[in-house]
């Protein structure tokens, strides 16, 4: 009988514990999600646990634990769909591998500015693009084409990055700029363009450059994984992206 009043005592702390955390994370995900998010069967489950059995606690837990797992996987993935709304005052700016966030649908039209190919010595027209929508924050996202047309010269492709920021901040004063580290390219295609192998030299100096002009800097390096890559180990497939908007919105705070 002991025995069975000190389990139960066991299992009614466990389910105290786990339901102060299940509701406290409840809330929080109501707060990101701007959803109301249902708490009455934690606490009711809560209350009568002073009178339940170890085994039906048991059960109510391991099913709470159940529901409440299956609301942060929605939540998720309403979060996912929403990309949209979350970056509608915001523009991406950048080469093939940022247009790629409108050829999946994850972005407006009007959040991305792109061009196949594009180097920095060639934004002009960008610019003048994002000029007109007047966003409140700009993500650059530029270097995979320039590494091989600046043949290595990090000095330059640093240069020409900054004098890209002078001009995007006299068009637009009041906008928040944030850089985007140069995505790594897979091995093999690092082994057959040598020049790829000086990509962390780039990024470094990027990062270097961002800090002395006050800049926010976006370091993706840990979000790339062979398995994000295209054929061509330099693009990515769409299940990359939300990874890297979500990376995006959380350093900018959107």
């Amino acid at each position: 009988m002991k025995r069975k009043t000190r389990r139960l005592i066991i299992y009614s702390g466990a389910l105290i514990i786990v339901l102060f955390a299940g509701i406290l994370m409840a809330e929080v995900l109501s707060i990101i999600t701007h959803k109301k998010v249902d708490t009455s069967e934690g606490m009711k489950i809560l209350q009568a646990a002073d009178s339940a059995d170890s085994k039906e606690i048991e059960e109510k837990m391991e099913k709470l634990a159940e529901k409440q797992q299956n609301s942060e996987e929605a939540s998720k993935e309403d979060m996912a769909g929403n990309y949209k709304a979350v970056f509608e005052d915001s523009v991406v700016m950048g080469d093939s591998i940022s247009g790629a966030l409108t050829d999946y649908d994850l972005l407006n039209a009007c959040s991305v500015v792109s061009k196949i190919g594009v180097e920095l010595d060639d934004l002009d027209s960008q610019v003048e693009k994002v000029k007109e929508i007047n966003p409140q924050v700009i993500f650059l996202s530029y270097g995979i084409n320039d590494i091989p047309a600046t043949d290595g010269d990090v000095k330059l492709f640093v240069k020409e990055y900054e004098t890209l920021i002078k001009k995007l901040q006299k068009q637009l004063p009041n906008t928040r700029i944030f850089v985007n580290s140069i995505f790594p390219v897979r091995l093999e295609k690092a082994k057959e363009e040598p020049v790829y192998a000086n990509l962390e030299e780039y990024n470094k100096a990027l990062s270097s450059m961002c800090d002395e002009n006050q800049i926010g800097f976006i370091d993706n390096t840990a979000l790339v994984s062979d398995s994000y890559y295209e054929d061509d180990g330099v693009h990515f497939k769409a299940a990359f992206y939300p990874y890297w908007l979500a990376r995006m919105a959380e350093v900018a705070s959107l």
